[in-house]
């Protein structure tokens, strides 16, 4: 009887161990604008400085896209979530391209990039293509983080602080890239 529960509390500690684990990031993020503009969305607060950071959008911009990851700013990280009112980089990724593309892909990022992306180098980036990371303390290469690439090196993704946006030349980015995909629409 010990032994079970023994094996049962080990196994919980290394399941909340890889949910505190898997897609969860918590540098070099920065958002577009807080969610409704008020500057906090019910759980993440804005920092004053990143308030007024903006992308410029001109007119051959995917204005639906913007629209949409603006929408999700500020929403809270929830691992295993896909909603506003909570939701983990997969699950953000997974809305936004259902709602701005119709597309319905997986929810996991490595099977994003495996099964729904072409590898694509990272100087060719467009507008929705996906940037994905390992974001583990040493970069093994295994993708654990997705993002969602929209202009001037920057992408949104959902981190520790909520669905925000990144630049991609960050340090952190830097060190944790793994490779860039574009979905087979």
């Amino acid at each position: 009887m010990r032994r079970s529960i023994h094996i049962f509390v080990s196994a919980t500690a290394l399941l909340l161990m890889l949910l505190l684990v898997s897609c969860h990031v918590t540098k070099g993020a920065v958002p577009l604008r807080p969610k409704g503009g008020g500057g906090q969305s019910s759980a993440v607060a804005i920092p004053e400085e990143w308030k007024n950071l903006t992308i410029a959008l001109g007119p051959g911009d995917n204005k639906r896209l913007y629209r949409e990851v603006k929408s999700w700013l500020g929403v809270p990280y929830f691992y295993g979530g896909h909603s506003k009112t909570g939701a983990d980089c997969s699950g953000f990724v997974m809305e936004v391209y259902k709602a701005v593309y119709g597309k319905d892909i997986q929810r996991n990022s490595a099977k994003i990039f495996q099964q729904n992306c072409r590898e694509i180098e990272k100087s060719d980036l467009s507008e929705g293509d996906l940037v994905f990371f390992c974001t583990r303390a040493t970069n093994t290469g295994t993708i654990n983080h997705v993002g969602l690439y929209l202009k001037e090196n920057k992408f949104a993704h959902a981190s520790s602080r909520g669905v925000v946006v990144a630049d991609l030349n960050q340090n952190y980015w830097t060190a944790h890239w793994v490779a860039a995909g574009r979905v087979c629409r």
